[in-house]
């Protein structure tokens, strides 16, 4: 029909590479990320994990090869991804201003923004906070607030990296659940963990790498109970048992 862009995904990767300081941190990645499944990016401390979720957002360009999706990233001048942060950044404003400031900048009618970024903090668990100062706010509850800004923009893909990092169990679970609120509104998530328990609860692939390249890539039940590569299954034995 007239006026409906094409899918965005998927998001194709073709023999990327990405130097900086005389060091390779991705050598000849290629991944096709598909619609629907919540893909979870694994590996140990320098494999190049965060590096490829900024690729795929665009902030980082690869050295060679091409990050690429299907469907025009942008439509109505509105961004069709997301990232999240570990350390999100918060602006010097209330908790409902951070959202409805993202909401402006994506050229939301300023009539809608208000209504729209209620909806977002109250399904990320937060409304009672909306008058509130950002910046005073918990790590958890950031983290819950950077999750609203990005589902206010209702966005096809969400990149997470390593979003529950430092936090305590009560707020790593609450943010597990807006993430699985997100994905079963209809977002694609891609997220990077290193934890065990985590990837179980909320995966249904990994692509784990290791030095810069995919080592492996299966469901993660098969990849954390068996996995096929010895890069994963070093990974694996260095971790705490999970259940």
């Amino acid at each position: 029909m007239p006026g409906i862009a094409p899918p965005l995904l998927p998001l194709t990767l073709r023999d990327v590479v990405f130097e900086a300081g005389g060091k390779r941190i991705l050598d000849g990645v290629s991944l096709t990320i598909d619609p629907g499944p919540r893909t979870l990016v694994m590996g140990p401390n320098g494999s190049g994990k965060s590096v490829l979720l900024r690729l795929c957002h665009g902030l980082l360009l690869p050295s060679a090869g091409t990050v690429g999706f299907s469907g025009p990233e942008y439509v109505n001048g509105r961004r069709r991804h997301a990232m999240v942060f570990q350390r999100p950044v918060m602006l010097r404003r209330s908790v409902l201003a951070n959202v409805t400031y993202g909401l402006a900048l994506a050229g939301v009618a300023i009539s809608e923004r208000t209504k729209i970024a209620g909806e977002a903090l109250a399904r990320a668990g937060i409304a009672h906070l909306a008058l509130q100062p950002a910046r005073v706010l918990s790590g958890g509850e950031q983290q819950r607030l950077a999750l609203a800004r990005a589902w206010a923009l209702r966005p096809e893909l969400l990149l997470l990296d390593e979003p529950t990092a430092n936090l305590d169990p009560a707020a790593t679970m609450a943010i597990e659940s807006v993430i699985q609120a997100m994905h079963e509104a209809g977002t694609k998530v891609v997220m990077v963990t290193h934890n065990l328990g985590q990837a179980h609860r909320l995966g249904d692939e990994v692509v784990f790498l290791d030095g810069g390249r995919v080592a492996e890539r299966a469901p993660v039940d098969v990849l954390l109970r068996s996995p096929a590569s010895r890069e994963a299954a070093r990974f694996l034995e260095a971790e705490l048992p999970w259940s």
